[in-house]
C-alpha cells in the first residue's frame, strides 16, 4: 500500500512532484549549488555509462527483473569507478543536499523540529528523539553516508554495511537507490565511519543497486528498501574494513508489530537543524503505521540525509551492535515527530539473497 505523497516529507523526489502539480515542477526547483558545475553532469566529465541519460555499461542492460528483483549495474569497470570517485571532490561532497530537501521546500516546510541535535554530549538512551551518537562502538563503522546523482542533481543519504557472503552488501532506502517509478541513481558512493567531512576507512563506490518491482512500479513506501552491492576499495571488501551487522526479515511478526519494538535508528540527518556531519540516532518502541503503509513508527526528529539508516532491534549500546530489521523510510508532513521504516521481509529476503551472490 502506498501512503498519500502529498502528505510525506521523505517521499521520491518524482511522485512528489506529480502529486504537486506534474513533473514540470521539477524544472522551477531551485539550482544546485555553485560548487556543482552544469558541467560536470556532460559525457565530458563522465563516462557515457555514467552520465545521467547515458548508456548502461557496455555488455550490461540498464536494468533488469528477474526474482522479484529489479536492479541497475553501477560502476563497473575500472575507468568507471576512477570516474566516480573523481566525481566526488570535497566542493561537491560539501554540496549534495539531503535527498528530499527539494521536495520539503515545495511543500512550505520551512520550520525546523525542536531536537537535542545541539546539546552537549550524553549517554546513549533508549528514548532518544535525535541525540548525536556518542557511545563509539561497531555502529559507527558500518554505517556510513551515502552520496548519489538523481536527475542531475547531486544528494545524500545513509546505509549500512550487512553481514553478506560477498561481504560487499549494504541495505539502505529504496529511494536512496532509484527515484520510485523515476530515475535510477548514480555516482553511488558509500563513505562507512563518515565523520565531519572525514572518510576514515575509504569510499566504496557501487556496482549493483537492486529494489522490489513494488518500489520501482508504484513507490509503495511498505517497500521503500534497497540492497546496492558495492565494489572494492584498495582490493578490500567492505565487510572486511569495517566489519557488517546482522539483518533479519522476521522480526515483523503480528505479535511484535502489535506490542512494538524496541528500536535504535541511525543515518546522518542533514537539513535543519542538521548538519550531517554527525551519526545521530532515535530510539524508542513501534507503533504501526496508519496511514495506509505496513511500516512502523519511532518518535524522532531527524531529518533528510537520514534516510536508508538502519533501524535495529536487539541492539547493545554498548558494543553498538545489533539486527537490522528496518530502515529510515518518510514521513508525514502533518507529524514530523514521527519516523517510518518499511518491514523487511520475504521481498526485502529475496532481494538479499540475490544480492549477496554478486
Amino acid at each position: 500500500m502506498t501512503s498519500p505523497t502529498a502528505r510525506r516529507i521523505f517521499a521520491p523526489l518524482a511522485a512528489a512532484a506529480v502529486a504537486l502539480g506534474g513533473l514540470a515542477l521539477i524544472d522551477h526547483l531551485p539550482a544546485p549549488a555553485a560548487a556543482v558545475s552544469h558541467a560536470v553532469h556532460s559525457s565530458a566529465a563522465l563516462p557515457d555509462a555514467l552520465a545521467p541519460g547515458g548508456p548502461a555499461p557496455q555488455g550490461a542492460a540498464p536494468h533488469s527483473r528477474m526474482d522479484g528483483v529489479v536492479h541497475q549495474t553501477g560502476a563497473v569497470t575500472n575507468e568507471q569507478r576512477t570516474a566516480v570517485l573523481d566525481y566526488w571532490t570535497s566542493d561537491r561532497m560539501a554540496a549534495a543536499q539531503p535527498i528530499t530537501s527539494l521536495v520539503e521546500s515545495t511543500l512550505g516546510l520551512t520550520e525546523p523540529l525542536q531536537s537535542s541535535a545541539g546539546t552537549e554530549p550524553q549517554a546513549s538512551s533508549p528514548n532518544s528523539d535525535g541525540d548525536r551518537w556518542n557511545d563509539g562502538g561497531k555502529v559507527t563503522r558500518t554505517t556510513g553516508k551515502v552520496y548519489l546523482t538523481m536527475d542531475g542533481r547531486d544528494f545524500t543519504c545513509s546505509a549500512s554495511v550487512v553481514d553478506s557472503a560477498n561481504r560487499s552488501t549494504l541495505v539502505t532506502a529504496g529511494h536512496c537507490a532509484k527515484d520510485g517509478k523515476g530515475s535510477w541513481a548514480q555516482n553511488w558512493t558509500f563513505v562507512p565511519g563518515y565523520s565531519s567531512g572525514d572518510s576514515p576507512h575509504g569510499k566504496f563506490t557501487a556496482r549493483d543497486l537492486m529494489v522490489v518491482p513494488q518500489w520501482s512500479n508504484r513507490a509503495d513506501d511498505s517497500y521503500d528498501f534497497a540492497m546496492v552491492v558495492l565494489n572494492e576499495d584498495g582490493g578490500t571488501a567492505v565487510q572486511d574494513r569495517v566489519g557488517a551487522q546482522r539483518i533479519s526479515f522476521d522480526t515483523w511478526t503480528e505479535q511484535s508489530v502489535s506490542r512494538g519494538v524496541q528500536v535504535y535508528t541511525f543515518g546522518y540527518p542533514a537539513a535543519s537543524p542538521y548538519n550531517g556531519r554527525e551519526l545521530h540516532y532515535c530510539s524508542g518502541r513501534t507503533v504501526p503505521d496508519t496511514g495506509g503503509t505496513t511500516a512502523n513508527g519511532v518518535r524522532c526528529t531527524m531529518t533528510q540525509g537520514s534516510s536508508g539508516g538502519p533501524w535495529f532491534s536487539g541492539f547493545d549500546p554498548a558494543t553498538g551492535t545489533g539486527t537490522i530489521s528496518s530502515v529510515v523510510s518518510f514521513k508525514y508532513a502533518d507529524d514530523r515527530g514521527t519516523q517510518y521504516g518499511p518491514r523487511l521481509g520475504t521481498e526485502a529476503r529475496d532481494l538479499f539473497d540475490h544480492a549477496s551472490k554478486l
